[in-house]
């Protein structure tokens, strides 16, 4: 590769290490991660141990990063001492220096830590999937006050700041030279087994965690001797019939198993039935992009914490019936249609998400299944025209669902014979005030739903998005809400003002911290704010970062833009907008002349 660059045929080039000071930077930025001032006379005994310790580090960066990250536990100069005295760092080897990281931690962290080991190189580790296999594994310590999964986030972000991940884009990686020496020091607990019957006999009994690539079933039946396996990732993607019989016999022989990752071959439509008998089951990922249905024995695993499957070709019958007897599922990932299709899927009161609940005027499938889920985080709910009444719509109880971040409401028809019951449903259907994200389309009332109005209910949102809403007039106060950094607007033909309500001296604080505001298809739009409101200057927007107009023909003027707006795209709006900000001749062109990318279109 590097021959190439310098456009050589061949070029041996030999990498060395860091000069010792930018070594020793990189070691004192993580030692003192999280240290205001590194530099205190209080720390002048830490910075020189550190001087001693990174001359041992063979100038790696890596081991520069690792060591800081076991040196900030204690800053203290005991804890330093032990770190520069261990002869792990005495014998000049980068995988006996990243096996010191691994001894000091605490015993749940190395649980955490080796299980990861499991997994190939190269393998992109998603944080909220992780921290979902660590509570099914059963390594997460319970804290009062505090969610498993916020604890488990915290375990993960203590292995990061070690330097044990590395962030790649949404993901996170491991260092391929800690990926190897780590599971060599947890070889004991953690294993793999590739194609090599041979390899297969060393590895010890005491195995919980096994990744498994063959297209060998005798190597797939060895797995009857791990007696304390706990978790199988099985990477089958090119493995052959014998297989599927190999992994009969596997299931009814590893009942212990809590995890199991099966990646299948493509030509696999369906998974044996026995993987009923694994009734310790806790996480369940199947990737198989030609199934044409879940084993029905799968409703049988009660423990089931966690489902999650490729999108299938076929929906009907591709879960099974009685699904819903899963009542310990917490995170159930399929298609949004196939989970529609569940009927009582009220009885999986622990799910945190629930992208799309559909409607339905039929048993099993109206709003009122969402009473007892007041663990979700994400909600979304379609087909609300098929709500009934009032009392219907309220029997969701959206207010007590004490997690609830982000929520959408979707009608799917526009009849207007039905208006006030558009407004009656969507006032009782009330989200908690930890809503942070509120999506609602198609809605047909003339008003906001009552809760809008009120400012306090719903001051924790950050973005809203209203599209399609023919009937609304005027929209609520959105420009108090004291969090708010987008919203969008579009296809709301009677709206005339963008904010007509002030309370008090509430107009020197309006939109306080918006940064993103989309307005689309706006048709009566005639001005910013009701007539007869006064402004004072920069009042307005005092955060907005980019304002998209479009197809708004009513609207003649911008408001005074403040300096931190950095997109303005205006498109098919009033002829006089046009000509007093048009880049050649416009006579308030002056006044967004400091924003850095400007598109305006009559």
């Amino acid at each position: 590769m590097f021959a190439k660059v310098i456009k050589k045929k061949k070029e041996i080039f030999k990498l060395e290490g860091l000069e010792e000071d930018e070594c020793l930077k990189l070691l004192n930025s993580h030692a003192f991660a999280g240290v205001k001032n590194p530099s205190d006379d209080d720390h002048k005994k830490l910075r020189a141990i550190a001087g001693e310790i990174v001359e041992k580090l063979s100038r790696s960066p890596l081991a520069a990063k690792v060591i800081g990250g076991v040196l900030n536990d204690h800053l203290d100069e005991r804890h330093w001492r032990t770190v520069l005295e261990s002869n792990l760092l005495d014998q000049n080897s980068i995988h006996s220096i990243l096996r010191l990281s691994y001894i000091v931690l605490p015993n749940h962290l190395q649980n955490c830590f080796a299980f990861c080991c499991m997994f190939p190189e190269d393998h992109r580790y998603d944080k909220d999937d992780l921290v979902r296999m660590w509570i099914a594994l059963g390594f997460i310590q319970p804290t009062q006050g505090m969610t498993m999964e916020d604890i488990g986030g915290r375990y993960f972000d203590v292995l990061v700041k070690k330097a044990l991940f590395d962030k790649v884009g949404d993901d996170y990686k491991m260092h391929d030279l800690i990926h190897e020496s780590a599971s060599r020091f947890f070889a004991q607990v953690c294993g793999k087994l590739v194609d090599d019957e041979e390899s297969s006999s060393k590895i010890p009994e005491t195995l919980r965690h096994l990744f498994v690539r063959t297209t060998n079933p005798n190597i797939l039946r060895k797995i009857k001797k791990f007696k304390h396996l706990r978790s199988l990732f099985l990477d089958g993607e090119d493995s052959n019939q014998d297989i599927f019989y190999a992994l009969i016999e596997m299931f009814k022989a590893s009942r212990s198993l809590r995890f199991l990752y099966l990646l299948l071959p493509a030509d696999w439509e369906i998974i044996p039935e026995e993987i009923g008998n694994l009734i310790h089951l806790r996480y369940l990922n199947i990737s198989g992009y030609y199934l044409t249905m879940l084993p029905r024995s799968l409703s049988n695993l009660y423990h089931l914490q966690n489902l999650i499957c490729d999108e299938p070709y076929n929906v009907a019958d591709f879960l099974p019936s009685d699904i819903n007897n899963l009542s310990n599922l917490c995170y159930l990932k399929l298609s949004d249609d196939c989970i529609s299709s569940i009927c009582g899927i009220g009885k999986l009161k622990y799910l945190a998400e629930l992208k799309k609940f559909v409607v339905r005027d039929e048993s099993g499938y109206r709003i009122g299944e969402l009473e007892n889920m007041n663990d979700l985080h994400i909600l979304g709910i379609y087909n609300l025209e098929n709500v009934k009444d009032a009392e219907e719509a309220c029997s969701a109880k959206l207010y007590a669902k004490r997690r609830l971040t982000y929520l959408a409401l979707r009608w799917n028809n526009t009849d207007l014979r039905n208006i006030n019951l558009h407004e009656k449903v969507l006032d009782n259907l009330q989200p908690p005030n930890c809503l942070r994200d509120l999506s609602i389309w198609r809605y047909m009332g003339a008003r906001p739903a009552i809760w809008m109005n009120n400012v306090n209910l719903i001051s924790n949102l950050e973005k809203i998005e209203l599209i399609f809403g023919s009937e609304w007039e005027t929209l609520p106060p959105f420009g108090q809400l004291p969090f708010l950094k987008s919203l969008s607007l579009f296809n709301m033909p009677k709206v005339k003002w963008l904010q007509s309500k002030y309370n008090g001296n509430d107009k020197y604080r309006t939109f306080p911290l918006l940064e993103e505001l989309n307005i689309s298809f706006l048709g009566a739009l005639e001005d910013w704010f009701e007539a007869g409101v006064a402004a004072e200057d920069g009042c307005f927007f005092p955060c907005l970062i980019h304002l998209s107009i479009d197809n708004v023909p009513m609207l003649r003027e911008l408001p005074n833009l403040p300096p931190s707006l950095k997109s303005l795209i205006i498109w098919g709006c009033h002829p006089e907008l046009y000509e007093r900000y048009r880049k050649d001749g416009g006579y308030d062109r002056h006044k967004i002349a400091h924003i850095p990318d400007i598109r305006i279109e009559p």
